[in-house]
């Protein structure tokens, strides 16, 4: 079993690249979601597994830590897009090799396999393109199968993005996946991270989402909701220094911004009262998705809370239209 001294060591903010000076900019940040069982595996004894994988592509990797009975971590790989790309197609041909109870592929050369990668889902629209064209072409290029998944995690808003096909395959296709995300980064910003785990858990590992700890593409982390505390706002009267504030945007579906918005503006009214920070909504939709930009100005701990927020009454409504279908669905 790894050691818990080098699941530490690997889950601190990414070192800059070896070769140069690189600005955050070129960097990517790609999590995926494993099981317990295959992180086990990409760390490897005393960690030298993941050490070696940054010996030979000079990217940081590490896994969320073990919780008592969830089944699922973290995978997360920063550095260049090209050397995140390298870095899972070697963890994915790990996995395969270490997997000899596995199907046996048609052609050993190349096993079929998968990754379940997160993605935010204010970046999908990117990735898929415009009537499907983009994610048609990185499939075509690559030869590796996506597949999005529709609903967002559990108390975040990253959605799931599966790539099938050989360790190569998976590797080329997140080579042009990490491009995508690279030049469309602003959207990504203010994503809620998904944790895997039970509320509790997901409350006792809340961040700040002004942290950005690898750069300007990494994204916020906001998490849990229902009887979780929101975070404090600034004190009233207080009048923030503007060298503190911060802007934030984030993308709303545009059948939920009534919801938020509220009969006569009664619920935004109150989120910005709540949380300090000032909240402004496009009057239409920024692209072909259809979804609005919200623009969130304030200090990192009033932005925390209008997300904590805004997340916390999207959840809400999202439950609501759940049960008012299962209701429709027992009465026909």
């Amino acid at each position: 079993m790894p050691s818990d001294s080098a699941e530490r060591r690997d889950s601190g903010p990414p070192p800059q690249s070896r070769s140069g000076s690189p600005s955050n900019n070129d960097l990517l940040t790609l999590r995926a979601l494993v099981s317990t069982k295959d992180a086990g595996v990409i760390i490897g004894k005393a960690g030298k597994n993941v050490a070696d994988l940054r010996d030979q592509t000079g990217v940081k990797a590490g896994v969320s830590k073990v919780i008592p009975g969830v089944h699922e971590r973290v995978l997360t790989v920063t550095g260049l897009v090209e050397a995140v790309a390298k870095a899972y197609t070697l963890i994915i041909s790990q996995l395969v090799a270490s997997s000899p109870t596995s199907p046996i592929p048609s052609s050993p050369s190349s096993p079929h396999t998968s990754i379940r990668l997160l993605i935010s889902h204010n970046l999908m629209g990117t990735i898929i393109g415009r009537n499907g064209l983009k994610i048609k072409a990185i499939q075509d290029g690559s030869g590796a199968r996506m597949i999005a998944s529709k609903d967002m995690l559990p108390q975040s808003t990253e959605r799931i993005v599966e790539v099938q096909g050989s360790p190569e395959a998976i590797g080329h296709a997140i080579e042009e996946i990490g491009k995508c995300l690279l030049e469309d980064y602003e959207r990504g910003m203010g994503t809620v991270l998904y944790h895997p785990g039970t509320s509790e858990e997901r409350s006792s590992n809340r961040r700040s989402t002004n942290g950005y700890p690898s750069g300007r593409r990494s994204n916020g982390d906001l998490s849990g909701r229902g009887q979780m505390s929101p975070p404090t706002s600034p004190s009233i009267g207080q009048l923030p220094m503007a060298a503190n504030l911060r802007t934030q945007n984030i993308s709303i579906p545009s059948d939920m911004v009534g919801c938020i918005i509220g009969r006569s503006g009664t619920k935004i009214t109150e989120i910005r009262r709540l949380s300090g920070s000032k909240i402004s909504i496009a009057k239409a939709p920024h692209d072909e998705t259809g979804e609005r930009m919200f623009t969130i100005v304030g200090t990192p701990e009033s932005n925390e809370k209008a997300l904590f927020l805004l997340y916390n009454q999207l959840e809400s409504e999202k439950e609501r239209r759940v049960g008012r279908e299962q209701q429709q669905d027992m009465e026909d």
